[in-house]
């Protein structure tokens, strides 16, 4: 991940917030169905949606050095990066070895040190006056906590036979490497691999693997291996979807833990930013019990199972705050007034709705799907921020463009995108063939087309109103598939009984949280599927109505109600034509 180029953008945005640069596709001259953009068009757009400073504080949180630089790292070294020199000063040897007693051996003081040296951000200096060395100490100390749950021992410490040394439960951390039960070869956790999805399509699986739990956070899930391989490898996917056992073996078993606690999975704030304050709850996070102190970094971690008054004795979140309470008293870690270490009165944020609240900030992008009636077909040919997990995010550099393009084709019907760096306005004078000239025939009938799709027919272009198959453009009629766009129809090509052409369109849609952990939230799987209103190739008779309230009707779609006939803005169900809105999802024709 070039995390440097990414940051001088972001940086810029936050200086300097430009209006966003409408944007003007144009017909692509090298496929006739396809649109252009610039990448100066596609670039102020971006910046124009990440110009608060709290994308700034993201991208330099997430920051990385190299991984030459960080298997340099040993304890006492003077060339130890300035964020391990403070962990070795505010938490040494001694006090790691005083936490681990118990730890598999694979997890070392060394590999925790090359952990955090790959993030300059954790344990990183502040020059606004608060405490560096605080705030780190709280930081691992906040860590330890939540390995503690994740992969201690949980053994009492009266039970002599199995804990001689009488630790206390908190200096039980990092017991497990690998998810009890698992080792390597075996295939596990591969639920979702192998799917035509925009997740194998940017993380995909390794036949024979297996992407259990593993790491100081029981790092699970193919779509949580490759997210993680593409920081720690310059954003190369594979390295660790091909080699996860690195997960265990290696110094990215704390790693993982590092940049967990680093990344912030919108709505919900990076653990970092709750414990520095750099993050500021939202009033609708206040209203639903969330504020500073160890509950929240609880409910951004596993909150659907353990926040909740329903869960205020369970488990898992009481054993989470014991070990919390024993480490901030053995480590003297201030406990602020405003600060509370429970999650049981908080609203778990998987049922927290913060979707268009304005004080509240997004990392993802996804297709923004409004109406805009100057553009073709009506899309907007720009990707928004939004509150769940997509192909896309805000913190990766080049993401927005491939959102925009629809490079992991995560958006059902999105129109064909290619940006350009200077759209040619004068292509060719049609001598050669494909040189943007006359165009020729392009219609094929056994192509699915969809919604915005354009075709020529013997020198006409036409549209495609809903999705549809072997439809010819020429037959299609008033009411069918196509409408169109440009040339000459008067050949006598219109014929009195239109096609009885039908699409049927399928929008589904992935919702896949990105928490990790035993017993981690999982997201849930929707999907709305829709028939377009099917063309009955009959001339519309005064008083006929073909609108059906329990229809899904896509942009382009067109109903009759009462004989008088209505075109779809935007996908919609339920919204009787008739009503008017100004801006409801109707136009009259």
């Amino acid at each position: 991940m070039k995390q440097t180029a990414f940051l001088s953008a972001i940086i810029a945005a936050t200086l300097a917030a430009p209006a966003a640069m409408a944007m003007n596709p144009q017909p692509d001259p090298q496929n006739p169905e396809g649109f252009v953009v610039t990448r100066a068009e596609v670039q102020a757009a971006e910046v124009a949606k990440t110009h608060d400073p709290m994308y700034t504080t993201w991208a330099q949180a997430l920051r990385t050095r190299t991984n030459d630089i960080v298997e340099a790292i040993v304890p006492g070294a003077a060339s130890n990066p300035e964020n391990v020199k403070r962990v070795e000063r505010v938490f040494p040897e001694a006090d790691w070895d005083f936490l681990t007693q118990m730890a598999a051996p694979e997890y070392t003081y060394t590999r925790f040190l090359r952990a955090i040296g790959k993030f300059p951000a954790f344990c990183g200096e502040y020059t606004d006056g608060r405490d560096s060395d605080a705030i780190c100490k709280k930081s691992i100390v906040t860590a330890f906590a939540h390995f503690a749950q994740e992969t201690g021992g949980h053994i009492a410490i009266d039970n002599y036979w199995d804990n001689p040394q009488g630790l206390e439960e908190w200096q039980q951390a990092l017991v497990h490497v690998r998810e009890m039960g698992w080792s390597e070869g075996q295939e596990g956790y591969t639920t979702g691999c192998g799917q035509n999805d925009w997740q194998n399509k940017r993380w995909p699986c390794a036949a024979g693997q297996g992407y259990f739990g593993r790491g100081a956070k029981q790092l699970s899930y193919h779509f949580n291996y490759g997210a993680f391989s593409e920081v720690m490898y310059a954003g190369d996917a594979t390295k660790l979807l091909n080699e996860p056992g690195l997960v265990a073996d290696s110094w990215l078993n704390l790693a993982s833990a590092i940049w967990f606690f680093l990344t912030p999975q919108a709505p919900k704030p990076a653990m970092l930013h709750v414990i520095d304050r750099t993050w500021v709850p939202s009033q609708r996070e206040l209203d639903a019990g969330i504020g500073y102190g160890f509950g929240t970094t609880i409910n951004i971690i596993n909150g659907g199972i353990e926040c909740g008054e329903q869960n205020k004795d369970k488990g898992q979140p009481v054993n989470r705050i014991r070990y919390w309470e024993g480490l901030a008293k053995h480590f003297n870690i201030p406990i602020e007034a405003d600060e509370t270490n429970t999650c049981w009165q908080q609203l778990p944020y998987g049922s927290l709705n913060l979707q268009g609240a304005t004080d509240v900030l997004y990392t993802n992008w996804d297709g923004n799907w409004k109406y805009f009636a100057d553009r073709p077909g009506g899309y907007s040919f720009e990707c928004e921020l939004v509150g769940y997990q997509t192909a896309y995010s805000a913190l990766v550099e080049g993401d927005y463009e491939k959102c925009v393009t629809n490079f992991y084709e995560s958006h059902a019907g999105w129109p064909a995108v290619r940006v350009v760096d200077v759209i040619d306005t004068n292509p060719g004078d049609g001598s050669n063939p494909g040189d943007g000239g006359t165009p020729t025939n392009t219609w094929d009938k056994d192509a699915v087309y969809l919604t915005g799709d354009r075709v020529t027919v013997n020198g006409v272009t036409y549209e495609a109103k809903y999705w549809n198959q072997g439809v010819n453009p020429e037959t299609a009629g008033q009411w069918g598939a196509w409408k169109v766009v440009s040339g000459d129809t008067t050949g006598g090509n219109t014929p009195t009984n239109p096609d009885t052409g039908s699409g049927n369109g399928t929008d589904t849609g992935t919702d896949t949280g990105t928490d990790t952990g035993t017993g981690g939230d999982t997201g849930g799987t929707g999907g709305d599927t829709g028939t377009t209103n099917p063309d009955t190739g009959t001339n519309p008779d005064q008083g006929e109505t073909t609108w059906n309230a329990t229809t899904v009707y896509l942009g382009g779609d067109q109903v009759l109600v009462n004989g008088v006939t209505y075109e779809a803005l935007y996908w919609n169900q339920g919204n009787n034509p008739v009503s008017g809105a100004q801006w409801g999802p109707w136009k009259k024709i």
